[in-house]
């Protein structure tokens, strides 16, 4: 992982782990020039997940942000807010009805799991922390017999307990590569899920021939030297590639508490 640098527009990039994500300042992401992207771009793809401390983002700002990475996408079970194309409000919705307390890459049982994620925190409390961790070092960490063992594998990922939560009849359900190539960096990265919640069986086995591997994998997905933790701050925004990390959001702030944050992603293509 690289050094703190510092561009020559005064943009300073600050390595926050020594495998994952950075802390970005000195620029102002509602009032981004070319120049000062193309120095964010660099950054993003070097690091996979990048924080902005106080940039304190309006859902339009963030809208407007977002746009400069891609085209925002909707599903269906979400609710967005009026006149912000793909912005939706999180909220604290309970321990209990949490299901981002697990290790997830977003909708990956959609045919296009989006490619970027980016939330802009509005009023939150202590605690309610968010990890990610590094997918291309969870690959390239596997040993030579256990890369050649998952080329052409395919997961089939499991959406159906969401579809339930959100009401809709249809199940979701689609096959990806276990190991997927990044379109703009060409590095390779293990695209993994719960074994019992997302990642359930490879396609052409069963689910209790694929638990034990996939157990595996994504255990060692996430192990604690491939993950930085982020503590939120009010005006923090964070962006974070989808198609390299995995992430998960730790609801220890209790039930009671006022969490809001506004979320967006960008489009993406099919993982191959």
């Amino acid at each position: 992982m690289a050094m703190t640098k510092t561009s020559t527009s005064g943009i300073e990039v600050r390595p926050l782990s020594g495998s994952i994500g950075a802390a970005v300042t000195g620029v102002t992401l509602a009032e981004l020039d070319d120049d000062q992207f193309s120095v964010l771009r660099d950054a993003f793809l070097e690091n996979c997940m990048l924080v902005f401390p106080r940039q304190d983002l309006s859902a339009g700002a963030l809208e407007a942000f977002s746009k400069w990475w891609g085209e925002p996408v909707t599903t269906f079970f979400l609710e967005y807010l009026e006149g912000h194309h793909g912005v939706s409000q999180l909220f604290n919705r309970g321990k209990a009805n949490s299901v981002t307390e697990n290790w997830h890459s977003d909708t990956p049982f959609l045919a296009e799991p989006p490619s970027i994620n980016f939330l802009s925190a509005r009023d939150v409390p202590i605690g309610g922390d968010t990890m990610w961790c590094n997918q291309y070092l969870a690959y390239e960490t596997l040993s030579s017999g256990m890369q050649d063992l998952l080329a052409g594998l395919k997961i089939e990922f499991n959406g159906d307990s969401l579809a339930g939560l959100s009401g809709a009849p249809e199940k979701l359900r689609t096959a990806h590569p276990v190991v997927r190539t990044h379109p703009e960096t060409g590095r390779k990265s293990l695209f993994i899920g719960s074994p019992t919640i997302t990642a359930r069986r490879f396609e052409t086995m069963t689910e209790a021939e694929s638990f034990p591997l996939i157990q595996w994998l994504y255990q060692h997905s996430s192990q604690p030297h491939r993950v930085y933790r982020h503590h939120w701050s009010n005006g923090d925004v964070v962006m974070w590639d989808n198609r390299c990390t995995l992430h998960y959001a730790v609801h220890d702030h209790g039930d009671d508490v006022r969490r809001e944050l506004y979320r967006i992603t960008t489009r993406a293509e099919a993982p191959v």
